[in-house]
C-alpha cells in the first residue's frame, strides 16, 4: 500500500494541487468561475479537491459517508484554508439526505471524483438521479473516474502484497481474483471492497448510457493516457489520449487511466 493511502494529510495536499492545476481550468472551459459559485462534492473524502474552489471565493460543501474523512477535512481546512471562503463538511449519505427544494439551494458545480466506480450496478442510476437533484438548471456536473479495464482499474494498488498489486490482475475471473487476494493475505474488508469494484465495472460507455437515461447531456469528455493526478503521485507528465484512439470504444478503455466528463441537465 502506498504511503499516501495512510498519510491523509499528504493525500489532501496532492488532491488540492491537482484540482488547482487541472479541474478549475477544465470546468472553466464550459462555465466561467467568478468566485460566487456554490460547489458541492459528493464523496469528498478529506476535501482536497474543494480547496482551490474555496481559495477563489466559492462556497464549498463536502459530503462523505466516512466519519474519519470528514473529521480530517475539517482539520485540514482549519490548517490550509486561511484565505478561502468558509467550507462546510458533513458525514451523511447524500441519497438519503433532504434534497434542495429551490434553485438558490442547489449548486452551480457538483464534483464526483473517483466515486462512481465504487457504486455497484443496481444503484448507479439512483446515484445519478440523486446527484442531478442537487444541480442548478444551468449548472455542471464534473465526473472523473479510472476506467475499469485500465491497468489499475480495480484499485488493486491499495493492496499490501506486491502480487496483489499487479496490473490488470482485476480482470481475472472473479473467483480466481478473490483467491489471489486471499492467498496473499489481504484482509477481508479490503477483499470485499475490491470485489465491489469488480461488480461495478465502470466504463465510459456505461457512464454515458446512464447519463442519457437520467436526462443529462455530456457536453465535454476527456480521455487521459496519463492521469493528471499521476504528476503528484509519481512525478509523471499528464498526457491526453490520442484522438484517433479515444474514438475506439472498448479498446480505448485499456489505456485510459482517467476519464473526465462534464454533464448538464437536458
Amino acid at each position: 500500500m502506498q504511503k499516501r493511502h495512510q498519510d491523509r494529510r499528504q493525500y489532501f495536499i496532492e488532491l488540492a494541487n491537482t484540482a488547482k492545476a487541472y479541474y478549475i481550468d477544465y470546468i472553466g472551459r464550459q462555465k466561467q468561475l467568478t468566485g460566487q459559485e456554490r460547489i458541492l462534492e459528493i464523496g469528498c473524502g478529506e476535501g482536497g479537491n474543494l480547496l482551490p474552489f474555496s481559495e477563489i471565493g466559492c462556497f464549498v460543501y463536502g459530503l462523505d459517508i466516512d466519519t474519519a474523512k470528514i473529521e480530517n477535512a475539517k482539520k485540514f481546512y482549519a490548517e490550509f484554508n486561511t484565505k478561502g471562503s468558509p467550507a462546510k463538511f458533513e458525514c451523511l449519505n447524500f441519497i438519503e439526505a433532504e434534497k434542495p427544494t429551490t434553485e438558490e439551494e442547489r449548486y452551480d458545480i457538483v464534483l464526483i471524483h473517483d466515486v462512481i466506480e465504487h457504486i455497484e450496478q443496481p444503484f448507479k442510476k439512483e446515484f445519478f438521479e440523486n446527484a442531478k437533484s442537487y444541480l442548478k438548471k444551468d449548472g455542471l456536473m464534473f465526473f472523473a473516474f479510472p476506467v475499469w479495464q485500465m491497468p489499475y482499474g480495480g484499485h488493486q494498488q491499495i493492496c499490501s502484497a506486491k502480487v496483489s498489486q499487479l496490473p490488470f490482475l482485476h480482470l481475472l475471473p472473479t473467483s480466481l481474483y478473490k483467491w489471489v487476494l486471499t492467498k496473499n493475505g489481504e484482509p477481508q474488508d479490503r477483499v470485499n471492497e475490491l470485489l465491489s469494484i469488480v461488480r461495478s465495472q465502470m466504463t465510459p460507455e456505461r457512464f454515458n448510457r446512464l447519463a442519457r437515461e437520467t436526462g443529462l447531456v455530456n457536453i465535454e469528455e476527456l480521455y487521459w493516457f496519463i492521469n493528471p493526478h499521476y504528476k503528484q503521485k509519481f512525478g509523471l507528465r499528464p498526457r491526453k489520449m490520442w484522438k484517433f484512439f479515444s474514438r475506439i470504444p472498448f479498446l480505448r478503455n485499456f489505456a485510459t487511466t482517467s476519464y473526465w466528463a462534464l454533464l448538464k441537465i437536458k
